[in-house]
C-alpha cells in the first residue's frame, strides 16, 4: 500500500467517526500560534488543545513572514483571536544551515538563480523566538494591546520555555 493509499484509508476511518462538523468557524481559546512545521511537534498536544481551540500557523522555522502575519491579521481581525504565541523548538533544522549555502546548492542543482528565495535560517534560537515575537508586535495592522509571547519548545522532553 502507498502512502497516499494509506492516508486515504485513515481518513475514511476518520469520517466515519467524524464528530467537529458543527464547530465554529472562530478558535473557541481566540488563541494564534505561529510554530515551526517539525514533525516532532504536536502542538495542540503540548498546548492542551482541542480542535477548535486555536489556529495553528505552521512553516520552516516559525518565523513571521508576511504571509504568517497575513494569517495573524486574519485571524485577529474577522475571527476574533486575542493573544498570539510563537513557538520555536530545540533541534530545528533550520539551525543547520545559512540562505546563501541553500541559494548555492539550489542554483547549481536546478540551474536557475535562488538568490531572490529568503528561506530565514539562525543560528541563535531564543534571538529567533524574540525577532519573530518583534516582527508581529511591528506590525501596523495589529494592534498593540495584542499579547504575543515567545517560547521555545524543547524536543528532547516535551517542555516549554518562556523567552518573550
Amino acid at each position: 500500500m502507498t502512502q497516499i493509499e494509506k492516508l486515504l484509508q485513515a481518513n475514511k476511518d476518520y469520517a466515519r467517526t467524524f464528530k467537529h462538523g458543527k464547530l465554529l468557524m472562530p478558535p473557541a481559546r481566540n488563541l494564534a500560534i505561529l510554530a515551526c512545521m517539525d514533525a516532532r511537534l504536536t502542538v495542540e498536544d503540548f498546548l492542551g488543545l482541542q480542535t477548535g481551540d486555536a489556529h495553528i500557523i505552521r512553516n520552516a522555522g516559525g518565523i513571521a513572514t508576511n504571509d504568517a502575519i497575513r494569517s495573524l491579521i486574519i485571524s485577529h481581525e474577522l475571527l476574533g483571536t486575542k493573544e498570539f504565541l510563537v513557538i520555536n523548538h530545540t533541534d530545528c533544522g533550520m539551525l543547520t544551515f545559512k540562505d546563501k549555502d541553500l541559494q548555492t546548492k539550489l542554483r547549481d542543482k536546478y540551474n536557475a538563480d535562488a538568490r531572490k528565495v529568503t528561506f530565514h535560517a539562525f543560528d541563535d534560537l531564543a534571538d529567533n523566538v524574540k525577532q519573530q515575537v518583534k516582527r508581529i508586535r511591528t506590525t501596523p495592522f495589529i494592534p498593540e494591546d495584542i499579547p504575543v509571547h515567545g517560547f521555545v519548545y524543547h524536543v528532547e522532553n516535551g517542555s516549554l520555555e518562556k523567552i518573550v
